[in-house]
């Protein structure tokens, strides 16, 4: 096979450096399928990792890209065939495992997933790890007890592909949900999404969390973490659940047990990274069906592969909503 078209990371002179460069399927790191990408997408966490701006890479060099999707060309495992349409998310692509910034992939058999029926190249990384983990956390709720008849569920981080798609979703089937968010000027494009209502931080308090506040929320979706997670905590109805997504305001939780052990308020820790297969599967099956999100196209920039580099700093300066897909072809 000729060589192809990849976006590199490096580590040169103590500086994260990333670029493109033509490579063949032999330099790749092993793995038994070999995959022609379509698309790929740019999360939080790539544009931590091509910048050097966290410490994500465990390897370098290193093909950047945490995401993939698209048709197997070669198989040394009997649960793919050529020609099958594939998702490949998380595990160690992209960090220490050459991932989907390539116009080919080797990916262990055991970290892909057949796409699920109902489900497009496109749409399986317009969803993205942004998307599955938006579906795991709402799966994950739902196993804690979170129903709609419950009360209304607050997203924060809402203008971010995590957020979007959690209010997509949990709209879609039937929740009342309230979007908290720290750009005013987005409250049209939130309530587009299904939004009942939009909460500014700027309304908030932060600086005053009581241990119980008003019980106003029966669940939560935090991508922030920080002093939102603990006013969001301290919020919560009696038996309420939360799903601690992400970190982007502050790794740090100053709180105290009050919710947790007087209003019985469940935290659960929403790792994408290494979730079971089975499990992987059916969240993927459940975003192709019932959790499949309604106002998807509103939320994706498209963007040509050769145009990958001016997506990390927005990504990083919080210069964008939504979520940005790489059309590895165009």
């Amino acid at each position: 096979m000729d060589k192809f078209k990849a976006y590199r990371i490096h580590e040169i002179e103590k500086k994260t450096v990333a670029r493109f460069e033509e490579i063949g399927i032999d330099e790749l790191d092993q793995g038994e399928v070999v995959i022609r990408v379509a698309y790929s997408c740019v999360n939080y966490k790539d544009a931590l990792a091509t910048t050097g701006a966290g410490k994500v890479i465990r390897r370098f060099p290193c093909v950047g890209g945490i995401d993939l999707s698209g048709t197997v060309v070669e198989s040394g495992d009997g649960r793919f065939t050529k020609g099958d349409a594939v998702i490949a998310t998380s595990y160690d692509i992209g960090v220490s495992h050459d991932g989907g910034y390539g116009e080919y992939a080797r990916i262990p058999a055991d970290w892909v997933v057949p796409m699920p029926r109902g489900m497009t190249l496109f749409e399986a990384m317009a969803l993205g790890t942004a998307g599955y983990t938006a579906g795991l956390g709402v799966i994950r709720m739902e196993h804690n007890g979170l129903k709609p008849e419950n009360g209304p569920v607050v997203v924060s981080g809402a203008t971010g592909g995590v957020g979007g798609i959690a209010i997509d979703i949990l709209s879609g089937l039937s929740y009342e949900v309230t979007a908290l968010t720290g750009k005013e000027n987005e409250s049209a494009y939130l309530k587009s999404l299904g939004a009942r209502e939009v909460l500014l931080r700027s309304s908030l308090d932060l600086a005053k969390i009581r241990p119980l506040e008003k019980t106003l929320w029966a669940g939560g979706v935090d991508n922030l973490g920080g002093e939102v997670l603990a006013w969001m905590a301290s919020n919560m109805r009696r038996g309420g659940t939360i799903a601690s997504i992400g970190l982007a305001a502050s790794m740090s939780l100053n709180t105290t047990v009050a919710p947790f052990i007087l209003r019985g308020v469940s935290l659960l820790g929403i790792d994408s990274g290494y979730t079971p297969m089975p499990l992987r599967r059916e969240v993927w099956r459940r975003l192709a069906n019932d959790m499949k999100p309604n106002h998807l196209r509103e939320m994706v920039h498209t963007v040509p592969f050769e145009e990958i580099g001016g997506t990390f700093d927005k990504l990083i300066k919080g210069q964008m909503r939504g979520r940005f897909v790489l059309d590895m072809a165009a």
